[in-house]
């Protein structure tokens, strides 16, 4: 038997978003997002058609899911705050219910010892912007910038740890590569400047931040996919590697961290004239206003070859001319959400932040385990046994203890998610959380094996395996 032992100032709880929790109800003044336009428009997208609007109730239920939070060992907390909810039409008036629900779910976090980290954009733009082009547009940075300074004034007294986006690459991917996102096109001009307005939001929110004198902490939350090449004795696999590294991972890691783009990625996208509209000034405003914290969200790695098919995704170019992805025999896999489960990869790029970026504070913003039908563990109790998820955290936790040991500044571990979420376009298909959520039976909640676990664990700080 190990021994792992966490900091006593260790941050041990779950991380979820507004959007995938709060659902909408008649009165409470919220705008529609694109999830709630593209909802109307194309249910049949949706899983079992299952829209926004069901999305956990927890704008009704906060108070209760508070207090199942503390059952099952949290001192923090991250979600969203919905700017179609706070800001509905995305620029102008802000809606008074919506602050009210706001400030009582903060005030409610804090009074029972969970401290809020609060992110400002998790994929859910304003469908009124939207119609005016999303993060196309430069007037939506401008949009996003008044509403963050208006979420700081609002909320800033309490809330000391903000995030300006989650998952920045996901709109991107979504949006305006692979289809999974509205407005489902396919333009890597327009991703790419999307990706360019988002990070420069992103620094545009941190300068105002800080020119409000708040003083609290304020970052970015970013998926990192590790990735590895098929051979690494192979120049043409490494390279393919390295490259879906830039497109994924450091277009917003090398900006958010170290206020500029990598030079390889500025020549790659210049090559095909690709390179995003740019103002004056912008430069030093990414370059002046780098992140205090960074949240890492880690699922699975990206196996990469050299380009050996000669399939075209689209007309235009595409991050998938330059590397194939590799399907490495003997994987271990979620079979319900067909990602590889790989414990050493949280390991890995925990070192990379360490020893390519400056050992920033950081903290695993998200890691989980989504499985489908899960009523089938379901005991005598009318608990479900999810004893893989308990064995899923621990084979990562081990390997954030060993990034510990070796020096990673590395502050928590947020799991992925605190009770069943709705998930996009997969809805409630695959269940992640450390509580139930019955829908049939108006969203009761049970807390599972899981989270009875993460209680015990995180109040001794650490596990014996």
């Amino acid at each position: 038997m190990m021994k792992y032992t966490f900091p006593e100032t260790f941050w041990w709880g779950s991380a979820t978003s507004g959007p995938q929790t709060e659902g909408v109800f008649e009165g409470d003044g919220k705008g529609d997002s694109i999830w709630d336009y593209w909802y109307k428009k194309e249910p049949e997208r949706f899983f079992n058609g299952v829209g926004p609007e069901k999305a956990s109730y927890v704008y009704k239920t906060y108070k209760e899911d508070i207090q199942l939070m503390k059952e099952t060992g949290h001192n923090s907390y991250r979600t969203s705050i919905q700017w179609s909810r706070l800001i509905p039409e995305g620029t102008g008036e802000v809606n008074p219910e919506a602050v009210k629900f706001y400030n009582s779910y903060i005030d409610e976090l804090i009074a029972n010892g969970i401290e809020p980290f609060i992110n400002l954009y998790h994929f859910d733009m304003p469908m009124a912007l939207q119609e005016k082009g999303g993060w196309e547009n430069r007037e939506t940075v401008e949009a996003y910038v008044a509403y963050a300074e208006k979420c700081f004034e609002l909320f800033g007294d309490r809330v000391k740890k903000w995030f300006t986006h989650n998952e920045p690459i996901v709109p991107v991917e979504g949006g305006y590569l692979y289809q999974f996102h509205y407005p489902l096109e396919v333009n890597m001009k327009k991703a790419v400047q999307v990706a360019y307005h988002e990070a420069l939001a992103s620094a545009l929110a941190i300068q105002k931040y800080r020119e409000m004198g708040q003083d609290g902490e304020i970052g970015i939350i970013v998926n990192l996919t590790p990735s590895y090449p098929r051979d690494e004795n192979n120049p043409e696999d490494v390279k393919a590697a390295r490259i879906a590294d830039l497109f994924f991972n450091r277009s917003f890691l090398d900006p958010a961290i170290k206020g500029e783009y990598p030079q390889e990625l500025v020549e790659l996208l210049r090559e095909i004239d690709h390179l995003p509209d740019v103002q004056p000034g912008d430069k030093d405003i990414i370059k002046e206003n780098t992140v205090d914290l960074l949240g890492v969200n880690y699922y699975q790695p990206r196996r990469i070859k050299a380009k050996e098919s000669t399939e075209k995704l689209a007309e235009g170019p595409m991050p998938d001319d330059y590397f194939d992805n590799y399907d490495m025999p003997g994987k271990k896999m979620n079979p319900y959400r067909g990602w590889e489960i790989y414990e050493k990869g949280i390991y890995d790029l925990l070192i990379n932040l360490r020893d390519n970026y400056s050992n920033i504070p950081c903290f695993i913003s998200e890691n989980g385990m989504g499985v489908e039908g899960e009523e089938r563990y379901i005991n005598e109790e009318g608990v479900i046994e999810d004893d893989y998820r308990i064995d899923f955290i621990k084979g990562h936790l081990k390997y954030v203890h060993q990034a510990l040991e070796e020096g990673v500044n590395v502050k928590g571990y947020h799991m992925w998610t605190c009770m069943d979420n709705w998930s996009w376009t997969n809805a409630y298909k695959n269940r992640y959380g450390f509580i139930s959520v019955d829908l049939e039976n108006e969203g009761k909640r049970t807390i599972k094996k899981s989270g009875r676990w993460f209680k015990e664990m995180t109040a001794a700080n650490g596990f014996e395996d």
